[in-house]
């Protein structure tokens, strides 16, 4: 009998909870949005957005209407508070809170960024020739970010000379970010800010000009490239191209041998690229290939020659090289032919060595060909199933080829290769707090 007895009062406080909370959601009204009539006319077809009022982001009315939904989600969601407060503590338990990135060098420097416990930012830093040596805080985001409910900082690079740090900063999550440059000789920041850009700049090798792509502040399409010096105005740069094609974006880099200044054009299934001397102060650029429909293509450097992998008559890409002086398509000279079963996703290029990443039955093969003897061999991963890709490559003088690897059994890691004697050597693998050993666990495929 008491057993009955206390089994019908748990019963009717379950029953009683379960019927208040229920009943806290049917008080909770979900906002419902005004519509407002907007005709969208392109291409000749005309369609009606009611909601098209909610993308003005300052707008007040969109502000509260947003605020409104905000508070409908945490009546409805009230009751698993705790759940997703211990959820998030799990999770966050399980990271590391003083982890640093694996360093990689550049014209004798050793670059990395750590976090330290208790900062949600990264701190940017350098070391020269060894990791032995002093330690040289570039940027240190936790610092910068005081006062900010937002900051991201993204695209940092240096000079060739070593002397000045360009990068990029978000404040509002817009992703339109305002390019600062950094003197790392005195520690004091330029006068010169470049606004509403990508974020990245690429530097020529005179290291008083940057190249930098701009967004249009409505699509935050890149559709401008414009040459800075520095100590100039914003207003003064040069604009060195525009792409006026709606469908297609732009972007400015470097080769890796740094002779050159690459601009590049892409669409979905079409890109276009157009070179010039990185040593010049004014260049002008040629384009490599004119765009065609469903003709994609990259390019590389190396010597006298633009390696260029491409989809020209090939499904599944094939790598092909030209000249530097007669870069058409009608030039291109095939070296890696298109194959049926393996998908070419990309190439890295060192003075002796060249490494083609594919794709084979879904897993990533990493193929490496000697230059001087044209012998070859795939990297051996051990594994069944798993994920590897080239990591951080800049130098181009160096038998170490560095890559990231993971797998269903294996933390995210990465390793350098000698490409020579086919040792690795791991330096990072992700460590996961808790109980946990990758050794306990096999993968199979």
């Amino acid at each position: 009998m008491k057993k009955e007895v206390l089994f019908l009062l748990i019963f009717t406080i379950l029953l009683s909870m379960s019927c208040k909370e229920n009943e806290e959601k049917k008080q909770a009204q979900p906002p419902v949005a005004e519509k407002i009539k907007k005709e969208l006319t392109i291409h000749g077809d005309t369609r009606v957005d009611n909601y098209y009022w909610i993308r003005e982001r300052e707008n007040p009315k969109v502000i509260d209407y947003l605020n409104a939904e905000n508070s409908y989600t945490d009546s409805m969601m009230a009751h698993t508070k705790d759940f997703q407060t211990n959820l998030f503590d799990e999770i966050v338990g399980r990271i590391k809170k003083d982890d640093s990135s694996v360093p990689y060098k550049r014209n004798g420097y050793f670059y990395y960024t750590r976090y330290q416990e208790g900062g949600e930012y990264p701190i940017y830093c350098r070391k020269k020739e060894n990791m032995d040596a002093a330690e040289e805080i570039m940027l240190n985001v936790n610092e910068m970010a005081k006062g900010y409910s937002y900051y991201q900082v993204v695209g940092a690079r240096v000079s060739e000379d070593n002397k000045i740090l360009a990068y990029g900063v978000d404040t509002v999550s817009r992703r339109k970010y305002t390019i600062h440059f950094k003197d790392l000789t005195t520690g004091e920041l330029l006068p010169d800010k470049i606004s509403i850009t990508t974020g990245g700049t690429t530097w020529a090798n005179n290291n008083k000009t940057v190249y930098y792509s701009t967004k249009d502040p409505e699509t935050l399409r890149s559709d401008k490239i414009f040459r800075h010096t520095l100590g100039t105005e914003q207003a003064d740069d040069k604009l060195v191209f525009e792409e006026k094609d709606e469908t297609f974006g732009t972007f400015v880099y470097k080769t890796k041998s740094k002779k050159y200044l690459m601009l590049g054009s892409y669409s979905t299934l079409s890109t276009e690229y157009q070179y010039a001397s990185a040593d010049e102060t004014n260049p002008e650029f040629t384009i490599i290939q004119p765009r065609e429909k469903d003709l994609e293509y990259s390019v590389s450097h190396f010597e006298d020659k633009f390696y260029i992998r491409t989809n020209l008559d090939a499904k599944n890409f094939r790598l092909m090289e030209t000249s530097v002086n007669n870069t058409g398509k009608e030039n291109w000279k095939e070296i890696i032919p298109n194959r049926d079963d393996v998908l070419l996703e990309g190439i890295d290029i060192f003075k002796n060595y060249l490494v083609l990443s594919e794709r084979k039955n879904g897993l990533n093969e990493l193929r490496i060909i000697n230059q001087t003897d044209k012998s070859e061999y795939y990297l051996d991963f051990g594994e069944e199933a798993y994920t590897a890709y080239t990591s951080t490559n800049l130098e181009f003088d160096t038998e170490i080829l560095r890559y990231g690897y993971t797998s269903m059994t294996t933390p995210s890691s990465t390793f350098d290769y000698s490409m020579v004697t086919k040792e690795k050597t791991l330096l990072k693998m992700q460590e996961v707090l808790g109980e946990f050993n990758h050794e306990n666990y096999e993968g199979k495929r």
